[in-house]
Order: C-alpha cells, then sequence, then structure tokens
C-alpha cells in the first residue's frame, strides 16, 4: 500500500531522510515551533540544528506507515529505524499546517 502524504509532510520525510538542511528547511514556516524528547524548538535555524543532532547521535530513517488527516494539518505515524535501542519503534507526528508548510510538529513515542 502506497500513502498519499500531504506535499509538506512528504517534503519533509524525504528531506529528513536525505540529510538535506536545505529542503528541510523549506519545509517549515519561519515561525515554526517543534516539541520533541521534552524539548521545544523555535525557528529554522534551531531546528535544523536539533535534526543535525539528532541525525548524528541516532543515525535514523522514518517510513512513513499511516497517514491520518487532524484538523489543521495532519498525524503521521512513522517507523524509525536507527542506531538506538528498541529500534525500530513507531512514532507519531501530529503535524500543523499554515500556507503549505509546517507550522508546528509534535513528535509522540
Amino acid at each position: 500500500m502506497t500513502l498519499t502524504l500531504p506535499q509538506p509532510i512528504a517534503a519533509y520525510v524525504a528531506a529528513d531522510n536525505a540529510g538535506n538542511d536545505a529542503a528541510l528547511a523549506a519545509c517549515f514556516t519561519g515561525d515554526a515551533v517543534v516539541h520533541d524528547e521534552g524539548r521545544t524548538i523555535r525557528g529554522i535555524d534551531a531546528i535544523l540544528a536539533w535534526k543535525a543532532e539528532s541525525k548524528r547521535k541516532y543515525q535514523y530513517t522514518v517510513e512513513p506507515i499511516a497517514v491520518a488527516e487532524a484538523e489543521g494539518g495532519a498525524v503521521l505515524t512513522g517507523r524509525v529505524s536507527g542506531r538506538f535501542p528498541g529500534s525500530p519503534v513507531d512514532l507519531r507526528y501530529a503535524f500543523g499546517l499554515r500556507d503549505g508548510r509546517i507550522a508546528t510538529l509534535e513528535i509522540h513515542g
């Protein structure tokens, strides 16, 4: 089964898996906020630093396995595989979209 992801989410997953900072930055609004592992990350520069740190630490990839529309965005379930205990794990990515970009992202285990 092939999932059809909203464009900003498909672009985010592709850029994240490829480690492409320019493409990743283009996915977010300038004032985007991310919540992950008990941290709040604000703005594109901070988001790029968070992503670089995560990639270095976990060397992960995300495989989308389910998506559901949500008010103002979508919730993606992704199978995350990498160098961490318990790999792979399924995480929920709650995306808030605005003007065709990601305005908020909350990642839950």
